[in-house]
Formats: structure tokens, sequence, C-alpha cells
């Protein structure tokens, strides 16, 4: 009897997981269509470009020799990669910085009960939602050198005009202008809504302290704002590193410029992969690119985790 009452309790304390899993097993079945998909679209070619890189691989050679990291090697003293990697990385630290210090003190200044507010978030997100290529070639417009609006405005005050596409030393940094134009929006938007989702007791009770405005902001907004910040610094450091359609739309007669001054890591892996035939070579810049990105994301995250801590 005690042998049946013991079987009976142990069925009855395996039933639950039995069911937990059979729910996490039904989820998993549900799931598999589409992590095969997204495993086939994402994770494959990422595999299968890491397997190229250690192959002299092109277009046009039936035989494709093994050369393990020799692409990487040829990387290090590849002159157009050192001044792309250059290139691209000052253009990714002033983008996410400048967007970042302007998007943040004007969302502040929206959170609050400003009139017409939805008027200004509206005209601040347009460029967010408006497609690269159209605004690519606006901007194009706006810089050219004979008939662009910047350079006539230029002109009112008795300024000379300036070849901002052309000029080694102005090309890349018109590009950062009209690239935190474009995603300012996008941050200042991530962070009204973090602010808007900031309870309002904490700002009542920081108040009733003596806290005053910038104090308030310093320790109960910008603590509370890390997690959008982190996703800001994160997502923006992601998409500047990737830039390519502003530079081959708006620079395309200009990269071969002095110095190849906007030359730009996805460019030089488009020029190697499609006009030079290199893929092997293209796909080692790929790798490099995707560990560079890799290691300032883990950066990111480890900051603001040891400021948590």
């Amino acid at each position: 009897m005690a042998a049946e009452q013991v079987a009976v309790h142990w069925a009855r304390a395996r039933a639950p997981s039995r069911r937990k899993w059979g729910l996490i097993l039904f989820c998993y079945l549900a799931l598999a269509p589409v992590l095969a998909l997204f495993a086939y679209i994402r994770l494959v070619p990422i595999a299968w470009s890491v397997i190229l890189s250690l192959y002299s691989w092109d277009f046009i050679s039936l035989h494709k020799p093994f050369v393990g990291l020799g692409n990487y090697v040829r990387l290090m003293a590849d002159e157009n990669f050192i001044q792309a990697l250059k290139n691209t990385t000052v253009y990714s630290a002033a983008t996410v910085i400048v967007s970042t210090l302007v998007a943040l003190p004007l969302a502040v200044f929206l959170a609050g009960k400003t009139r017409l507010a939805g008027l200004y978030q509206t005209i601040y997100f347009l460029p967010v939602i408006t497609p690269m290529v159209p605004m690519a070639i606006a901007w194009k417009w706006i810089y050219d050198y004979n008939y662009g609006i910047l350079n006539y405005a230029l002109s009112l005050v008795r300024i000379h005009p300036v070849a901002w596409l052309t000029d080694p030393e102005i090309a890349l940094w018109a590009l950062i202008i009209m690239s935190v134009w474009k995603v300012l929006g996008y941050n200042l938007i991530l962070f009204l809504v973090g602010i808007r989702n900031i309870p309002a007791n904490y700002l009542e009770a920081a108040s009733l302290d003596g806290a005053a405005g910038w104090q308030r902001f310093r320790f109960v907004t910008l603590p509370l704002l890390k997690p959008i910040l982190l996703y800001v610094l994160v997502t923006a450091t992601i998409n500047a590193y990737n830039i390519f359609t502003q530079v081959y739309v708006m620079t395309l007669g200009s990269q071969a410029a002095p110095g190849h001054a906007v030359r730009v890591l996805v460019f030089d892996i488009y020029q190697n992969a499609f006009q030079y035939f290199h893929m092997g070579y293209a796909s080692a810049e790929a790798v490099v690119l995707t560990l560079i990105v890799l290691g300032f994301t883990l950066i990111q995250f480890g900051l603001v985790r040891g400021e948590e801590a």
C-alpha cells in the first residue's frame, strides 16, 4: 500500500513537469520555422563569410586555394583598408556623440508641457522615415558647389563657396552633418519615451528635497534613462559603422579624392567584392567589421553595467 502511495505521489509530482516540458516543446516547434528562416538569412551568410575569408576566392579562377589568415595579414598592410577604418571610426564617433548630445536635451525640453510639442516631434522624426536615397540626393544638391543652397547662403554673407563633397578636409564632415540630421529624430523619440515613463513621484521627491532642474536631471532622470541610453548608443554605433548609402549616392565621383577622404569600410568591402571580385578578401574585411562592432557593443554594455554596480 505504501508503495502505491509513493507511486501516486511521484506521478502527481511529475505531472506539472511534463506539462511544462510539453509547453516548452510546443513553443520551440512553433518558433522552428522562424528560427530556421533567421538561420538561413543571417547565420548561414555569416558562417559562409568566415569560411570565404580563409580562401583566395574570386568569381574568375577555378582554383580557390586555402590561405588561412593570409587575407587578414594583407588587411593590416592595405592602405585603402586602413584609411577606410580611420574614416569610419571618425564618422561613427562624431555621429553617435553629436546625435546623442543634441537629442537628449531636446527630449528633456519637449517632455515638458511645451506648446506645439507634437509638431516639433513630427518635424524631427520626418527625416527618419524618409528613405535614405532621396534624402542623400537632396543633400547632394544642397552641397553642390555651384548651385547648392548652402553655398548660396554663404554667398549672402560674402563667404566663398565651399567644396563640401570634394574637399578632402571637409567631405567626411559634410556626411557627418547629413547623418546627424537623419538620425536625430530617432534618438529624440527614444529619449522622449524614456523620460515620459519616469514616475512623476521620483521627480516630485527630488524637488521637495531641494533639487533644481539640473540636479533632477543628473541624479534622477539620467540614471533612469541608462537602459534607453545604452540602446541608443549600441544601435547608433552599429548603424554608423555600416554607413554606405550616403557615401555611394553623394560622393560616388569623389571616392578617388586625395587621400580617399570619404572611403568607408562598407564601400571598401563592396568595391573588393563586386568590382574586383576578391570575395575572400572582402569577406575578411566583413569579419573584421563585425568584430569591431561587436567589441564596441560589449564595451558599451560593460561601461553601463559597471556604473550600475
